[in-house]
């Protein structure tokens, strides 16, 4: 496949990034000059210099597309922007901060090519950051690697390489973009992870600290119960139901032995108003979860939604 058969669409959101702006552009253009590349550049709000230096940046190339926000909305609402607007075949997402390296997309080309995958994602392994940045990331990561049974070192890179076809059925709220790897995966693809280069912060600040991980596990338990329980709730919220029956039963046995064996009288005993309480919980859940379970089939129904995905489908040689 020759370098011009290759189109990308590369998608960096910018937030107060004034100075670094003209030189990542310039860099993405000479490292990649020998592939048919667009740039699709979103300013999430900025109240700096960045768009001026990105109206003044699309004067001198002609790839350049600028999408404006009209507040800051966050990442993951600029990624989604850029997937929106992408007319390439294969979609590239980096930071607006010049930490990643241009130069690596071009590994990840070969990567996604000699892995026959769907998805490269960047491993920072020798990240330049500070201890504010590496301690949520690493908190974070360790995490989501454990809850979502992906074996990805590095979910917070923001340099991945992904297939135009797969973002066609993904959406991105709240902090999500960290989990387009995790959403592509639950979807049957092939992720490959290569390690990138990852630079010094040269000018501004970063926007994320410690908080950000509270919203990434809550962001978390979203994605995990969307993919796993979006066809079935009934198996997440009824086995809560199931756990809250048991104790119930569990109390209640309590309570007669300890009128039984200790002459506790039941009316008295806070066992009593434990187990009523647990029983009519696992009521409600199991009837929510009965519910959920009527919803979900009236939204797949009604809106013709496939609950496969399948990747290809092979005919016997004597059909056409």
């Amino acid at each position: 496949m020759a370098n011009r058969d290759i189109s990308l669409s590369i998608i960096i959101p910018f937030y107060n990034e004034s100075g670094n702006v003209k030189p990542l552009i310039e860099s993405i253009n000479t490292s990649l000059k020998m592939y048919d590349t667009e740039i699709i550049a979103i300013d999430d709000g900025s109240t700096d210099e960045t768009l001026n230096e990105l109206k003044e940046s699309i004067d001198e190339h002609n790839n350049l597309t600028i999408i404006e926000f009209t507040r800051n909305f966050g990442q993951s609402a600029a990624f989604q922007a850029g997937f929106d607007h992408a007319k390439n075949d294969f979609i590239i997402t980096m930071d607006g901060d010049l930490q990643n390296d241009p130069r690596d997309i071009i590994n990840m080309i070969n990567a996604i090519h000699e892995a026959d995958a769907d998805m490269v994602v960047g491993w920072r392994k020798k990240r330049m950051d500070n201890l504010m940045r590496k301690i949520p990331s690493m908190i974070a990561n360790r995490i989501l690697a454990s809850m979502l049974n992906l074996k990805i070192h590095d979910t917070g890179c923001s340099l991945k390489l992904i297939k135009r076809g797969l973002l066609e059925d993904i959406r991105l709220y709240g902090e999500m973009h960290r989990f387009i790897p995790y959403l592509a995966y639950a979807k049957g693809a092939k992720i490959t992870e290569i390690q990138v280069n990852h630079r010094k912060r040269r000018l501004g600040k970063t926007k994320y600290g410690l908080s950000r991980t509270f919203k990434v596990i809550l962001d978390m338990i979203t994605v995990k119960f969307l993919n796993e329980f979006s066809t079935n709730p009934i198996y997440a919220i009824g086995g809560l139901s199931i756990f809250t029956f048991m104790l119930s039963i569990i109390s209640f046995i309590g309570l007669i032995v300890c009128k039984i064996f200790m002459n506790i009288d039941m009316t008295g005993n806070p066992l009593l108003i434990i187990s009523i309480f647990l029983f009519l919980i696992g009521i409600q859940l199991l009837m929510l979860g009965l519910l959920s379970e009527i919803q979900i089939r009236t939204y797949f129904e009604s809106n013709k939604k496939e609950i496969y995905k399948a990747r290809r489908i092979f005919n016997a040689p004597e059909q056409k």
